[in-house]
């Protein structure tokens, strides 16, 4: 659940100033940032340069500042994958909250106030929790933001955090890679088992018609997932929710990356031979309209 108030407080983010000023709590954040490109395998990465630092007052650990250095923080804004920006934008409302996130984990020397000097700093995993309550605060619906931080926390997964030992931190790598495997495995079985080609998967099972194996399988892909997650030990909701978000959009995301990598060949061949590029997209064109042509026909 979430901790302190569950009402959006839309005031925890205000203006973080120029250093060396101070933050301005009376000011409402300002969101100023300048396009730079950096060269990464011979293309140009896109990447953003914040003019303006952000503060945020978490219920938790008080004042945070970010980014700790103008001069040498970037970000490309949400860390989404290309083919996942119809569900989660690379800027809007979150973004706030995602530049805020960037700044924690981004850099170890952010600077963190209105705690004790004293005090642990804030590791990944407590960084991710403050992003979720960043979002809170800046109006990203319940749902929505719980499937961002269960994403985020992924990436945590991927990289650990301070305090893990080398064992844990593989020991939570193998949990949620083998877990996600065996949901996607289960997906493409589902989906065989829902045209009987195969009647493996008992709640589905056989001869019980389309519509009863559908309910049956779309029952699955959240029940299952829901007791895999909890494998994942203290990040047993993002893992509940990580398997369910895929299990559920398995197939869409499997048609985007088909339409997506098709699209980069294309790409690629018309970047490197334009004539070969040509010919390739006759052929498609030329295919498509025989086979329109085809199946009209034999519709009559």
């Amino acid at each position: 659940m979430e901790l302190g108030p569950t009402t959006p407080q839309p005031a925890a983010f205000y203006d973080g100033g120029l250093p060396p000023g101070d933050p301005r709590p009376d000011l409402r954040a300002k969101i100023m940032l300048e396009r730079v490109e950096k060269e990464s395998g011979g293309l140009a990465r896109e990447s953003f340069r914040m003019l303006r630092r952000i503060a945020y007052q978490d219920e938790e650990y008080g004042e945070i500042l970010v980014p700790a250095d103008l001069d040498t923080f970037d970000t490309d804004l949400t860390s989404v994958p290309a083919l996942l920006t119809w569900l989660v934008p690379k800027t809007g409302a979150h973004l706030p909250a995602a530049l805020l996130h960037d700044g924690m984990v981004g850099r170890r020397d952010y600077v963190a106030t209105g705690y004790p000097p004293d005090a642990d700093p804030i590791d990944r995993v407590a960084a991710d929790l403050v992003f979720r309550r960043a979002m809170r605060d800046s109006y990203i619906p319940l749902i929505r933001r719980w499937l961002v931080w269960s994403a985020v926390t992924l990436g945590t997964i991927r990289h650990g955090s301070d305090g893990w030992s080398r064992a844990q931190h593989l020991r939570y790598q193998v949990t949620a890679l083998g877990t996600l495997l065996l949901v996607a495995v289960l997906g493409a079985i589902a989906t065989l088992d829902l045209f009987d080609v195969v009647a493996w998967l008992p709640w589905m099972g056989a001869d019980r018609g389309f519509v009863v194996e559908l309910a049956g399988g779309l029952a699955g892909a959240i029940v299952i997932p829901l007791v895999l997650g909890l494998a994942w030990g203290r990040f047993a909701i993002a893992g509940a929710m990580t398997g369910i978000a895929l299990a559920v959009l398995l197939h869409v995301t499997v048609l985007l990356l088909a339409v997506t990598g098709l699209y980069q060949v294309a790409e690629r061949v018309a970047r490197r031979t334009p004539v070969a590029g040509l010919v390739l997209i006759g052929l498609v064109l030329a295919a498509s309209l025989v086979w329109t042509v085809l199946l009209v026909g034999t519709s009559g």
